[in-house]
């Protein structure tokens, strides 16, 4: 291909658009899947999810524009930077309006930080499953610490942000730096020692392990299994704010509460004095005001008290006459009630006495009724009428001539006495048709 766009090119005359179309074709071709290594510069995100940058050397000497569109750009898990080192992988191609040299990204990965991301996921995962990072340790921050401790690099803007921040809030608060190395390879073990210092001192109510954004290589001291381990054995609250929002570090999960930057740690550790300040002084102005109002009304109440002392005669006065309204209320309600209880009693006596008659008149009335029906019955006036009653010897009633026999004795009682009589002879009376 390049022999023969040489031969062609020596013997025809191209146009702009056509030498471009046919080195574009000669790039595509050749370079359809390469790898590419640099710094990210210049990168934008456009309204349609395309983004665009450079790619530089290191030491700046060679650029190369790079497009990479919405569907890789989504695919991407981190967010670009300006001075990043990453790995391009994608086709070369020449954006002909321009003939510019482009490379049309389809992936994109930190420079790197693919072995490193492999064992910050193998950390992590032994330390979760240990429950280094449960939720139900973390412990609460105290709503206003007195004094706030710092492990960060004296060299570093963490400490500026940090510090101007914490002096912009709560003025009030003392800040104790425990120095230590953040990046490089003696930065874990100057960490943890930091960590330590501040735990055996213990003159601090929160400590702040903060450093600024880097790369992963920059951030990794962060990520060592003895940090996290010394923050979770720290007997104050720990705020990590480590790197910006993106960067997530096992100190930053080990921590009892995780900032996206050192400035936001500082935030969140101790709160702004003015409007705490201001309630404060509002509550002052409410007790003020209660407190004159208390004075006010008792210097009235003591006004009316001694006015009373003034004159004690009006008062016995007042009160004899409430005492004389109160007897005669007594009598009056005394001779009342026994009138009440009179008029009681004699309405009681009147319908006792008049029950007493009525029952008199109906046990009477009964009396009457009783004799007459028993003089109905009575079997000395049936005998009065010539009827006798006879009776055997033993008084045994003889109703029917069966039980009699000729030559019974039996006695025959009349009105007016009794008659001995013999039995002469029996006949039986025919039975009624």
């Amino acid at each position: 291909m390049p022999d023969a766009f040489a031969s062609a090119s020596r013997s025809a005359v191209w146009s702009v658009g056509d030498l471009i179309a046919a080195v574009a074709e000669i790039v595509q071709a050749g370079f359809a899947a390469c790898t590419v290594r640099g710094e990210v510069s210049g990168f934008s995100r456009a309204a349609s999810g395309h983004c665009y940058f450079n790619l530089k050397d290191p030491d700046g000497g060679a650029t190369l524009r790079c497009a990479m569109f919405r569907r890789a750009a989504q695919l991407v898990d981190f967010q670009p930077r300006e001075g990043d080192a990453v790995e391009l992988r994608g086709r070369l191609a020449v954006y002909e309006p321009r003939g510019e040299l482009q490379l049309v990204v389809e992936s994109m990965r930190k420079s790197g930080a693919g072995a490193l991301y492999e064992r910050f996921l193998q950390l992590k995962a032994k330390l979760e499953a240990e429950g280094l990072f449960d939720a139900a340790i973390k412990r609460a921050l105290p709503p206003y610490p007195a004094s706030v401790g710092v492990v960060t690099s004296l060299s570093g803007a963490a400490l500026h942000d940090v510090v101007t921040t914490l002096a912009r809030r709560s003025s009030h608060v003392r800040v104790i730096l425990y120095p230590s190395l953040v990046q490089g390879a003696e930065a874990p073990a100057a960490l943890c020692s930091a960590i330590a210092a501040a735990a055996a001192r213990d003159e601090v109510n929160v400590l702040i392990v903060c450093r600024g954004g880097g790369s992963l290589e920059d951030l990794w001291a962060f990520n060592d299994e003895l940090v996290a381990r010394a923050i979770r054995l720290a007997p104050m609250p720990v705020v990590s704010g480590v790197g910006h929002e993106t960067d997530v570090t096992l100190a930053d999960l080990a921590a009892d509460l995780r900032a996206p930057t050192p400035t936001a740690a500082a935030e969140i550790v101790a709160p702004a004095t003015a409007p705490a300040r201001e309630a404060l002084e509002a509550y002052e102005i409410g007790i003020a005001r209660r407190l004159v109002a208390a004075l006010e009304r008792e210097a009235q109440r003591l006004d009316r008290l001694s006015q009373r002392m003034a004159r004690p005669g009006e008062d016995v006065r007042r009160r004899g006459h409430r005492l004389d309204l109160l007897a005669q209320r007594l009598r009056t309600a005394a001779r009342r009630e026994i009138e009440l209880q009179r008029s009681h009693c004699r309405a009681t006596e009147t319908r006792v006495r008049t029950a007493a008659t009525l029952a008199r008149s109906r046990s009477a009335s009964r009396v009457e009724s009783a004799a007459i029906r028993l003089a109905a019955v009575d079997p000395r006036r049936v005998l009065a009428r010539g009827y006798a009653l006879l009776a055997d010897a033993r008084g045994r009633p003889m109703s029917s001539v069966a039980a009699m026999a000729v030559g019974d004795c039996l006695v025959a009682t009349v009105s007016d006495g009794r008659a001995g009589l013999v039995v002469a002879s029996v006949q039986s009376s025919p039975p009624s048709s």
